[in-house]
């Protein structure tokens, strides 16, 4: 959708089955989603307080699964303008160990792709039009209230401040923001981490190589994107405002002592950003409403599984909704209960991966016995096979 859509309440229609609160690309793909499963489009409502400018010029690098990108296409939001990673190369610096994933080992065309923010949503928004789906942009969801039979939800434009109200016998919460932004939720860690992002350019690149790199202060990650890299570079609170401060050939000088030489002399770095990092994660749900994505948990990018994950519970929850006949509120909770327990398993064990890995590198000091231990399994990856097959099938797919 190329337009924002204001409307007043006497406008709009106020009584749908699904309101989606969240119109990010998780919130996208489980509207797209449920009307591939037979729900029709007219039923379905997205809120958000974003223009949909603002979403498509949104320069964010996400990165997205070979599994994610599977669920796009079922959703019929691709292709879309992204850089295939075809191998990722882990190690760790100055020690002993790395390895090297290819997808030709897995019969895929890649492990899994970059793209920006706005790029993945303008496709989907294309496809959202096309479909009927009404998305109400910007608006803010002041509050809610559950009923028997039906959610109600107030909304406030804005621009205007006009409130609105509507009512749905589903609510669904895809609208998490950052760790910083959150209320705390059963399982939450923080870190003590901040990920500074940009876009870097260097004179040897090595197309569709992604790299991860573990240093004694976090993650370092450079994944292939258009004509250089995009850089997620974790570390601790103090480390990053004294590399914030540096101009940009000082940063790159930073960047090239942690990181090596293996794509050459880096030349060129975008603005900087950084954000703090967290665990934030709790599968909450009632009888008619239910979170996911971010809003159900906020993931360590060490992974770059938090988006994946969010597709995930999208494409699960679609099918649960498109399985349930009837309205009442029994039916409702059976099934959105339904979906907390065909999700858990997958939830749990991604939470636990990124954290352990996380705490590892964010709380262990460097020459550790964890970070020792880490380091040997990084070596022993690319001679035991089957876990590094685990490992690859995670990072593609989520545990199944």
């Amino acid at each position: 959708m190329n337009s924002v859509t204001s409307v007043t309440s006497t406008m709009m229609n106020t009584d749908f089955d699904i309101a989606i609160c969240g119109a990010g690309p998780v919130g996208q793909a489980l509207a797209l989603l449920m009307v591939k499963q037979g729900i029709p489009a007219n039923r379905i409502v997205l809120l958000d307080a974003k223009t949909a400018t603002q979403a498509e010029n949104d320069a964010r690098s996400i990165a997205i699964s070979y599994g994610s990108q599977q669920i796009l296409q079922r959703a019929g939001s691709w292709p879309i303008k992204a850089t295939a990673i075809e191998e990722i190369h882990v190690s760790r610096r100055r020690h002993f160990g790395r390895s090297l994933i290819r997808a030709n080992d897995y019969g895929v065309p890649a492990l899994g792709y970059v793209a920006r923010y706005g790029d993945i949503i303008r496709p989907m928004q294309t496809a959202l039009s096309e479909a009927g789906i009404q998305i109400l942009r910007p608006f803010l969801v002041e509050q809610t209230q559950e009923h028997n039979d039906s959610v109600t939800v107030a909304t406030k434009h804005v621009d205007t401040g006009e409130v609105s109200h509507m009512s749905a016998n589903v609510l669904v919460q895809a609208e998490g923001g950052t760790f910083a932004d959150q209320s705390q939720r059963v399982q939450r860690h923080d870190y003590q981490q901040t990920a500074i992002i940009a876009h870097v350019i260097c004179d040897q690149p090595m197309p569709q190589r992604a790299f991860e790199r573990f240093t004694d202060q976090g993650p370092l990650a450079l994944l292939p994107q258009e004509d250089g890299y995009a850089l997620v570079w974790c570390a601790r609170p103090t480390l990053v405002t004294e590399l914030l401060a540096l101009d940009d050939k000082a940063f790159l000088t930073a960047l090239q002592t942690v990181f090596g030489h293996r794509l050459g002399q880096f030349k060129q770095i975008s603005k900087r950003h950084a954000y703090p990092l967290g665990l934030n994660a709790q599968s909450s749900a009632t009888n008619r409403t239910v979170n996911i994505g971010n809003a159900a948990q906020t993931l360590h990018p060490v992974a770059g599984q938090g988006l994946n994950l969010g597709l995930r519970d999208a494409h699960t929850l679609a099918k649960c909704l498109s399985r349930c006949g009837e309205t009442s509120g029994t039916a409702m909770t059976a099934c959105i209960q339904t979906f907390i327990h065909e999700r858990n398993s997958d939830r749990q064990l991604t939470i636990r991966l990124t954290d352990t890995m996380a705490r590892v590198f964010a709380s262990s000091s460097d020459g550790s016995l964890t970070q020792s231990l880490l380091g040997v399994s990084l070596g022993a990856l690319d001679v035991l096979k089957p876990m590094k097959d685990l490992l690859a099938g995670q990072m593609m797919y989520g545990w199944r």
